[in-house]
């Protein structure tokens, strides 16, 4: 039986400041089972972007445990973390951080040059994800020359490109219009459902977080709700307890 691609046990983080040490995610229990899409609300303050952090591998817990894809984050060096980082993860970002100067073709490509992958099969495994998104022929043009949502795909072209076993994607529909994040949304769905690729996904809108399968609410570093997203979505509001809505909500 394959390992959860995210096991987390006891997890508690910390920040040192001048008036003492401040608690802002408190013995954290969380398991992502490979090929779930797993939705993360909560209020602002309540620890969702240090959580997604520690995910990621970009920040480390004050203590307890976290595995990712079967091996211990804490046991691995800066280096060894780099790699299982670029070996594990793809991020998708609010933001879409893309070259303007370079092509869609060359932004996907770049985050195998990390990997020593040479030119050739780049620009083949680029042009491979830009077809998954719908952009292939779009190869040869420039971040400008596209809209916020084409942008976004290729974005989420780049996070996949390295074939990764897990897909955080922090507010990935907050620059975008409500008719492109659904299209985005609907992207996501079905790498999940036809490429079995695991994602988790922080969200502050109901409607985004229902194209997810399981639902996680996080208020004043805990977590409050952990289950269906009939039991968790409420359109009246993102309060730190999961309220069910009259009738279950559809992506």
């Amino acid at each position: 039986m394959a390992p959860p691609v995210i096991r987390i046990e006891h997890l508690y983080k910390e920040y040192l400041t001048d008036a003492g040490a401040v608690p802002v995610l408190k013995d954290l229990e969380f398991t992502v089972a490979p090929g779930e899409f797993v939705a993360i609300m909560g209020p602002s303050g309540s620890g969702k972007s240090t959580f997604m952090n520690i995910l990621g591998c970009l920040d480390v817990p004050t203590s307890g445990s976290y595995a990712l894809n079967g091996r211990d984050v804490g046991a691995q060096s800066s280096d060894e973390l780099a790699r299982l980082r670029n070996e594990v993860i793809g991020f998708v970002f609010q933001g879409f951080n893309l070259l303007a100067r370079a092509s869609l073709q060359d932004n996907v490509a770049l985050p195998l040059i990390y990997r020593g992958i040479g030119r050739a099969e780049r620009l083949a495994r680029a042009d491979e994800m830009l077809e998954k998104v719908g952009l292939a022929a779009h190869r040869s043009y420039h971040p400008n020359q596209i809209s916020g949502g084409q942008q976004q795909r290729v974005a989420i072209a780049r996070a996949l490109v390295n074939r990764p076993k897990l897909l955080l994607a922090d507010e990935p529909t907050g620059n975008l219009d409500t008719r492109t994040s659904l299209e985005i949304m609907a992207l996501f769905s079905e790498l999940n459902e036809h490429e079995g690729i695991t994602i988790v996904l922080i969200t502050h809108e109901p409607d985004i977080a229902a194209c997810a399968s399981r639902l996680v609410r996080l208020a004043d570093g805990k977590i409050v709700y952990d289950g269906s997203l009939e039991g968790g979505i409420t359109r009246r509001g993102d309060g730190p307890m999961a309220q069910a809505p009259s009738a279950p909500m559809t992506p």
